[in-house]
Parts: C-alpha cells; structure tokens; sequence
C-alpha cells in the first residue's frame, strides 16, 4: 500500500471567519509545497468555492475533496465530504433550504467570497452561513450518507460547536464514520479524554482559516490508490489511517 497524507478539513474565503487570501489556488499551492496529497475543501454550510477548487487541483497533481462544515440546530459541526461538486451541491440545495432567512452582515461577521480560478473576486455570498440550519445532527449526518458522502464529527475536543460540547457524548445512535480530534490537542491527552470512543475511527485535521495553519496536523492513508472509495475503505477498517503529530511546518 502506499501512504497518502491529507487535511481534510480546510475553510476558504467563503467561510467568514477565513482569512481573505484562502482563496482556493492560494490553498493547494500552499498544500502542494508541504507535501500534502488529498485536502478537503470544507467551508460553513456552503461549497460555492468547491468546484473550482477541485478544477485547480486536476492541474496541480493534488486531490480536492469537495466537502461543507455543516452546522446542525443543536448548534454541533459536522463534516460532510463526497466524491464529486454534483453531490456536494446537492448537499448544499439541502443546507440552503434549512438555514435561517436573512443577509450576513459583513462589517460583524466577515465576508464570504466566491471567487475564480485567478483568485478573482465573482460574488459575495449574503446569507447567514456561519449560523445553525434547522436540521438535526442524526438528520444531516444521514443525508450524507444517503448522498453518499462520509460523516465526521468536527473537532469533539472544543468546548463549543463540537459534538461532545453540545451533547456531552457522541450519541450512539448516530452513524458517524470517524470522529476529528483538533489540532490544540494531542494524541495521549485526546486517548484519556476520549478513550471511550475508539470503535470510531480518529483523524486530525489543520480546520486552517489561515494559509500558516494548513498542515499544521494531517493523517496519513495507507491505500491501494488514492480514490474516495479507497478513502472510505479507510474509515471502515479495510485499510489503515495512521494520525500524524508532527507539525508539517
């Protein structure tokens, strides 16, 4: 098998909390010199940034994932991340249609930018994309899998916007197919605190809003090839995902 490395979880200029040079070719040039195979491209509750981005990746020799961080009503982030724009734009149809009314106030909350294959500016996304939609965490994570994406809970460590914080555990009736560990919190202290959940697959992930951070944690695959389905064999123990600690800086 060979190993692959990957940050799945990357937030672009759409995100309002991203820094406004996370532009999609700023990210993977920055992925490729760090020597990064496989990103996910996963901004809040949008993928507008996804399809050129996956463009850019085909000259680059790197593999973009198209994904969205979804917000659920209990306020708990969840990555959703597929094989294809056309799945993560259904996904985003979904999203859309369950997310409060309203413009988002840039001068507060931040701009939320779509932009084009020369990083230049297309549109500004006016919805209120960082807020909560009105679906439930077991409603979004099984669209997912019914679209047929993988379902990651985001970083169960923070103390908001993280399963554990909104729930107190990971409900055991809700299929995630792994579970992210952040990047502030290392492997031994991650092990006592979430020990309990190890029938679950673990990754780690940069969640980089500046292009410094990407990289900052990955994991690495051990595949056959680097597919989504090889990827997905991964989560389900058929091939192996190592959590890399080291810093990549």
């Amino acid at each position: 098998m060979k190993r692959f490395i990957a940050d799945l979880h990357i937030h672009t200029c759409l995100s309002p909390c991203a820094e406004l040079d996370m532009t999609p070719l700023r990210i993977i040039d920055t992925a490729v010199k760090k020597g990064i195979d496989v990103i996910a491209i996963s901004d809040h509750n949008s993928a507008e940034n996804a399809e050129i981005a996956v463009k850019i990746a085909m000259k680059k020799g790197i593999m973009v994932l198209p994904s969205m961080e979804i917000t659920s009503q209990e306020e708990a982030h969840v990555l959703a991340i597929f094989d294809s724009v056309d799945k993560v734009m259904g996904m985003q149809e979904i999203v859309y249609r369950h997310l409060p009314n309203g413009i988002n106030d840039e001068r507060v909350i931040g701009y939320q930018v779509v932009v084009n294959e020369n990083d230049e500016v297309l549109r500004f996304n006016k919805r209120i994309l960082f807020s909560a939609t009105i679906l439930s965490l077991k409603e979004i994570v099984d669209t997912i899998h019914s679209i047929g994406g993988i379902a990651i809970a985001s970083h169960i460590d923070k103390e908001i916007f993280s399963v554990v914080s909104q729930f107190g555990f990971i409900p055991g009736d809700i299929a995630f197919d792994a579970l992210e560990i952040s990047y502030n919190t290392k492997r031994q202290r991650a092990e006592s605190v979430f020990g309990g959940y190890k029938t679950i697959p673990w990754i780690t992930s940069s969640d980089a809003h500046h292009l410094a951070d990407l990289g900052r944690r990955t994991v690495s695959f051990f595949l056959d090839e680097l597919t989504f389905d090889e990827i997905k064999m991964a989560f389900k123990g058929m091939r192996k995902i190592e959590w890399n600690t080291e810093d990549m800086d």
